[in-house]
C-alpha cells in the first residue's frame, strides 16, 4: 500500500521536467528547420562575388579596347584624309605644271617655226636676192667660195682687229667658226688669202689653240701634223695665226689680229 502510493509532489515535478525537455527539443528543431529554410530561400553572395568581379573586369577591358581601337581608327582615318588631300593638291599642281609646260612647248614650236622662216628668208636674201638676176649661189655675198666651203676673210685695220675669242664670237654670229684646216690644199688657200695689212704681215686667226697641253681645233680634233706649226711645245694661252708666208706661228690669244671664218656652203 505504501509502495503504491506516490508522492504527488515528486510525480508532478518529473512530469514537468519531461514536458520542459520536450518543449526545448521541439523549439530547437523548429530553429534548425527555420535556419535551413532560410538558407535555402536566401542564398549567400559570398560564392557568386568572384564571378561578378570577373564579368565586370572583362566588360571594362572590352570597353577600353573598343575606345582604344576607335581612337586608333579615327586617327588613321584622319591621317589618310590628310594624305589624300595632299595628293589632290599635288595632282592639281602637276596638272598646272603640265599646262604650263604644254604652253611653253607650243610657244617654243611657234618660235622655232618663225625662226626657220626667218632663216629661210635670210638665206634667200643672202644667197639669192642680193645676187644679180636673182640667181642663187652656194656662198653668201662677200664670202669666198671654194668647192662646198665658204670663207669670210676679215681684214680690218689694227684698231678694229680682235683677240682670238672675239674673232670666234664674230664667226659664230655669222653661223660659222674660225677656219679649221684639214689638208695641204686648204692650208695653201688660207695662206694665199692671209695677205698683209699695210706693211705688216700680222697673220690671221685660225681655229687652233692650246687646250690641256695639246694643239686642238675648234671642232674638237687634235692637230695631226705638228710640222704645220713651228713653236713647240704647246703652251696654254697660245693660239695660231696664218701669215702669208704659209708658216704658222703661235702667239698670245689676247693679241689683236684679223681672222678667217669658215662654214659649209648652201646646197643648191
Amino acid at each position: 500500500m505504501a509502495a503504491s502510493l506516490k508522492n504527488p509532489n515528486v510525480s508532478s515535478s518529473a512530469e514537468e521536467i519531461e514536458e520542459d525537455a520536450d518543449y526545448y527539443n521541439a523549439a530547437a528543431c523548429t530553429v534548425e528547420k527555420r535556419e535551413s529554410t532560410a538558407d535555402h530561400k536566401f542564398p549567400s553572395f559570398s560564392g557568386s562575388f568572384p564571378k561578378i568581379t570577373v564579368c565586370w573586369l572583362t566588360l571594362l577591358v572590352i570597353i577600353g579596347l573598343r575606345i582604344y581601337f576607335t581612337s586608333v581608327i579615327a586617327a588613321t582615318n584622319d591621317k589618310l584624309i590628310t594624305e589624300l588631300h595632299n595628293l589632290q593638291l599635288k595632282n592639281q599642281q602637276l596638272e598646272t605644271d603640265k599646262k604650263n609646260l604644254t604652253a611653253q612647248l607650243e610657244n617654243m614650236e611657234t618660235a622655232e617655226m618663225e625662226l626657220n622662216i626667218s632663216r629661210a628668208q635670210w638665206t634667200y636674201d643672202q644667197y639669192c636676192k642680193i645676187k644679180a638676176g636673182g640667181k642663187c649661189y652656194s656662198c653668201q655675198n662677200g664670202w669666198l667660195p671654194s668647192g662646198s666651203i665658204c670663207y669670210d676673210v676679215n681684214d680690218p685695220a689694227p684698231p678694229d682687229q680682235r683677240s682670238w675669242e672675239e674673232a670666234r664670237e664674230d664667226c659664230r654670229g655669222k653661223m660659222s667658226d674660225l677656219v679649221v684646216v684639214v689638208n695641204e690644199a686648204e692650208k695653201r688657200l688660207v695662206s694665199d688669202h692671209s695677205w698683209p695689212i699695210g706693211e705688216v704681215d700680222h697673220g690671221y686667226w685660225l681655229g687652233l689653240r692650246v687646250e690641256d697641253g695639246k694643239w686642238k681645233w675648234v671642232d674638237g680634233n687634235d692637230l695631226t701634223d705638228l710640222s704645220w706649226i713651228q713653236q713647240l711645245p704647246a703652251t696654254e694661252g697660245q693660239c695660231v695665226v696664218s701669215p702669208s708666208s704659209n708658216e704658222w706661228r703661235s702667239v698670245s690669244c689676247n693679241e689683236k689680229k684679223p681672222w678667217i671664218c669658215k662654214k659649209k656652203g648652201l646646197t643648191l
